[in-house]
Order: C-alpha cells, then sequence, then structure tokens
C-alpha cells in the first residue's frame, strides 16, 4: 500500500509542472483540436471547369447584363436562323446523311461551350473529326488525322457550321458574335488575355469580326489568341448595324472566295 500511494505521489508530483505554467505552455492545447476542424479545407482544389470559367466572367456578365445589339439583333437572329433553315433545309439533310456514310459515328457533333455571361450551352456541328470530345479538347490543326475525308471539305467550306443556326434559333447563340471556345480554351484563353471575359457580354456567333478580318483556324500561339481577342473586344465595345451589315456580307464574300491560309 506504501509503494503504490508513493507511486501515485510521485506521478502527482511529476504532472504538476506541467500544468502550473498556464501561460508559456498553452500552445500545447492545441493538439487537442478535432482533427475534422481542417477536412473541408482539402476540398476545395477539385474545382470543375464551369465553375472556374464562370468565375473568370462575373465581373463582365455583372456590368452589361443584356446582350449587345438588344432586342433588334434578337429578332434579326430569329427571322434569318428561321428562313436560312427552310432554305437550307434539303443541304442540312443530305450532309448530315453523307457525313454518316463517310466514317462511323454521329452525323451531329455536340460539345459545351462558353455562351452569354459565361453560362454554357451545348453547340451544334456536323461531325468532321473521328473522335467526339467534350473535355481534354485538343484543337485542330493543318494536316490533323482526327479530321475525316468529308470533314476537310466541311472545315474548308465551313458547311460544318450550318447546325447552328439551330442555337441561333434557340437563342444560345447569334448569326454575329464571338466564336465561341471549348470551355478549357475559355481558362486557357483568359490567362493569356485579361480582357477576354468581355467576349461574354455578346452571344457567340456562326461568324465574327475576328473570321472575316483572318483569325480563323487553329490558335496554338499567345499572339493569335490576342489577335483573335482584339477583334472579338472590338466588337462588343463598338457595336453598330452598319458594322453588323458588313460583317454578314464580308462573311459571304469568304464563303465563295476564301483567302484566308489558316482556314482549316
Amino acid at each position: 500500500m506504501q509503494e503504490t500511494s508513493k507511486a501515485s505521489e510521485e506521478a502527482a508530483s511529476a504532472a504538476a509542472p506541467v500544468r502550473a505554467p498556464t501561460t508559456s505552455r498553452a500552445q500545447p492545447r492545441l493538439t487537442a483540436i478535432s482533427p475534422s476542424a481542417t477536412a473541408p479545407t482539402i476540398v476545395e482544389p477539385q474545382a470543375k471547369v464551369e465553375v472556374v470559367r464562370m468565375a473568370a466572367t462575373e465581373v463582365a456578365a455583372d456590368t452589361q447584363p443584356s446582350p449587345v445589339g438588344g432586342w433588334t439583333k434578337r429578332a434579326f437572329d430569329i427571322c434569318a436562323s428561321s428562313s436560312a433553315l427552310v432554305v437550307l433545309a434539303p443541304l442540312l439533310v443530305a450532309t448530315a446523311i453523307a457525313v454518316k456514310m463517310d466514317s462511323p459515328g454521329d452525323a451531329i457533333f455536340r460539345q459545351e461551350r462558353g455562351g452569354l455571361g459565361g453560362r454554357t450551352f451545348r453547340i451544334w456541328k456536323f461531325r468532321t473529326m473521328s473522335v467526339m470530345e467534350n473535355r481534354g479538347v485538343v484543337q485542330a490543326r493543318h494536316h490533323d488525322a482526327r479530321i475525316t475525308r468529308l470533314g476537310s471539305f466541311l472545315r474548308r467550306s465551313s458547311w460544318d457550321e450550318l447546325p447552328q443556326l439551330f442555337n441561333v434559333l434557340l437563342g444560345d447563340m447569334s448569326i454575329i458574335g464571338p466564336r465561341p471556345h471549348a470551355l478549357e480554351h475559355d481558362i486557357h484563353f483568359h490567362k493569356v488575355d485579361a480582357t477576354y471575359p468581355e467576349r461574354f457580354t455578346a452571344r457567340p456567333g456562326v461568324t465574327g469580326l475576328a473570321q472575316v478580318n483572318g483569325c480563323r483556324g487553329p490558335t496554338e500561339t499567345d499572339e493569335k489568341i490576342k489577335a483573335r481577342t482584339r477583334y472579338d473586344v472590338e466588337y462588343v465595345r463598338n457595336w453598330t448595324w452598319g458594322r453588323e451589315i458588313e460583317i454578314v456580307f464580308a462573311t459571304v464574300a469568304l464563303l465563295f472566295w476564301k483567302k484566308d491560309p489558316g482556314a482549316l
């Protein structure tokens, strides 16, 4: 009994110095905090592409909530797209059949793109490649092995863009506006050019100021990204009906007398 009481007294006396200096030994108490308090900080880095892209475009969307051109431009888009779909219906059907016969896969290619205010939408195109990527998109390049035989012609003639008339009719796109890019490219282009988010104040277009000024095809260099962005920002900052009509006529001219060596 004496040995056990002595042992307990020694243990008590040994523990006493640890508890006494409450001011200088306050830090060890931090180790008693539950580990669950630090867990939420690990989840944050796993952000999806849409979240990152939206964060980059929120400022532009808030400063000008109404799209460039307003209701008159939207009325023009509805009339132009609906009329074109009626006139081009036989060509659309024939092209869809040809795409199906040329290579295995769907005739229509659908992919998420950044639209008005940074919101995503699914763009429609005639399939020109053997792949149907929606994430991890790699830009097409000259002599790209993924481009099908018919796809090469569709890209050079811009016929692959014709299904986007449905996107225009639905309100996701406009006849004229900045061309929409894949979501991963939106993030990269914004890092290259800080003015890039201004493009989202307009509905993306089937054609645009950049395209009629030679900025078509791949944007594999920072210089090409900045050049295309410069035209897009110029378009949304100084939009007029006069320029809109000029782009329409310039696009028609390019369809029949193509001069752009960068077009695929």
